[in-house]
């Protein structure tokens, strides 16, 4: 604890100054990439006309060595017909660039490579990717990744700029006298519970939340006494299980969230594996060193609207400040879900799609159980808006968040905004392995609880990669709407007309930001 408290006050931010991204590269030393330049030392005669001609970054010089080439700055053979292609710029023809070994194998359909090394690219520089790396979609087939944005051939607004463009979300519209909490983006950390993720990983993503005024849910694991300092950008979760949940910890916060499900596996609850158990762990959760902990899939307590109405007064009761969010899978009848939450009084309903979840979720689960939550927005929007009480609802997509224009897409569809996790993972340099649950987790100290690993990443670090991702995410998403000629993301809610499906749609599409930008 006191070795993260440590971590937690080095910090290069100073609140209230608009965060600028800080290059953050890897922390390993062969970063993977989509090309890698090959050199033979035997034929290099040590000139540095490379470094000279390069436009990327590729080479570079200390003194008279030469530094290893980095690959993953390399735009491959796009350069070939240009007079600084370094391949045929060398004087010792030592030069060769190729596709990178190990990037077929790589991430999944739904994170593909691209979007793997795209997003880690963000989260290094807060920046798109310069070359052709593929940041919007991945290649699941369906979904988001059919969905495109259709652009006016001409921006409807000529003036409007980034500057012009509010991201803004508001978190209580129901006017019930409770604070009016506004976050600075249109989205919000997810929840990952301590035992689930390391604590560097949450004090990353919290100190983030600062950064852009955000929030974050601490997930089913307790309150760790480390994210004491942010109280006013956590949301502590309680779930089924109700580990951790105390009086003294639902008063210091602005928001409270009910889990009743979490979309990638609904009705199956929660298993926290004993070899995550840490000391640390069954402290927070008061249980015993190395015992499995499940989490049931129902609130016992909760059968009717009734029952969950008075589990939301309860929360109101112990914290008259707090907000409530209501988090709940996707069912085919999840329309009349939210409208029930709506009145057992809850400000925020979040709609957990089939996607999310670490890699501990079981895949058999998040493919065969639930509405994807592509359906179930429209769905839930139409139908609060049929019972005239769609103004009064913060509505919230999650499950599968995996770029900014998947954020767009979901407020097009009808969210008010999104709440996303994995990508923050994956800006960490998550693989994508699926190896979260299994001995103490994620080699690369991300997802674990092994303190050897947890100390493979700095929180400064951490915070770092993810505020660049979010610093380029705001940027994609104004690009967006400015090209729309939209003022705020409030006025994108509900857009269908803004997005074809490419499956009835016979044109090409191009909604590449990269090069309108």
């Amino acid at each position: 604890m006191a070795l993260a408290q440590k971590k937690n006050n080095m910090d290069t931010w100073t609140p209230g100054v608009p965060y600028e991204p800080v290059h953050t590269p890897s922390r390993f030393r062969n970063a993977l990439s989509k090309y890698r330049v090959w050199r033979s030392e035997s034929r290099c005669i040590k000139c540095g006309h490379c470094t000279e001609v390069c436009p990327q970054g590729v080479f570079a010089k200390a003194g008279s060595h030469l530094r290893r080439p980095k690959g993953y700055l390399c735009i491959g053979t796009a350069c070939e017909d240009k007079p600084y292609y370094c391949v045929a710029q060398c004087p010792g023809q030592a030069l060769r660039v190729s596709g990178h070994p190990t990037y077929n194998t790589l991430g999944d359909r739904r994170w593909t490579a691209d979007l793997l090394l795209s997003t880690w690219w963000q989260a290094e520089f807060g920046a798109l990717p310069s070359h052709d790396l593929e940041y919007r979609t991945g290649d699941s087939g369906g979904g988001f990744d059919r969905l495109r944005f259709i652009f006016p051939t001409r921006p409807p607004d000529f003036k409007l700029t980034h500057a012009d463009i509010s991201l803004e979300l508001e978190m209580n519209r129901r006017r019930d006298g409770r604070p009016h909490v506004t976050l600075g983006v249109p989205w919000y950390g997810g929840g990952m519970s301590f035992g689930s993720v390391s604590i560097n990983t949450i004090l990353s993503r919290v100190r983030t939340a600062q950064r852009f005024n955000g929030l974050m849910s601490t997930g089913e694991g307790g309150y760790p006494e480390d994210l004491y300092p942010y109280d006013h950008h956590v949301v502590t979760q309680v779930a089924t299980g109700l580990f951790g949940v105390r009086e003294e910890t639902i008063q210091r916060v602005r928001m409270v969230e009910f889990k009743y499900a979490q979309g990638a596996k609904p009705g199956l609850g929660g298993h926290l594996l004993g070899d995550k158990v840490t000391p640390a762990v069954a402290k927070m959760r008061e249980s015993v060193t190395g015992m499995a902990l499940f989490s049931p899939f129902p609130f016992h307590s909760v059968y009717s609207v009734e029952d969950h109405k008075k589990h939301l007064d309860w929360i109101k009761e112990i914290n008259p400040r707090a907000l409530v969010s209501v988090k709940v899978s996707t069912p085919t009848d999840v329309d009349m879900v939210a409208v029930g939450s709506y009145y057992a009084g809850a400000h925020v309903v979040q709609l957990d799609g089939s996607y999310g979840g670490t890699g501990a979720a079981p895949d058999i689960a998040k493919k065969n159980i639930a509405m994807p939550v592509e359906y179930a927005i429209p769905k839930v929007h139409q139908f609060l808006r049929a019972e005239g009480i769609r103004e009064q609802v913060t509505l919230i997509a999650s499950g599968g968040i995996r770029s900014a224009f998947d954020v767009a897409k979901a407020i097009a569809l009808g969210a008010d905004g999104v709440q996303i996790g994995t990508a923050e993972l994956v800006a960490l340099e998550c693989l994508r392995c699926h190896n979260c649950e299994s001995g103490r987790g994620c080699a690369r100290g991300i997802a674990t609880t092994d303190p050897e690993l947890v100390d493979l990443m700095t929180v400064e670090w951490g915070t770092n990669r993810v505020s660049n991702l979010y610093y380029a995410w705001s940027w994609q998403l104004k690009e967006i709407l400015r090209r729309l000629g939209l003022r705020s993301i409030r006025e994108l809610v509900g857009r269908t007309d803004t997005l074809v499906h490419l499956d009835y749609f016979d044109r090409p599409v191009d909604d590449d930001i990269r090069r309108a930008g």
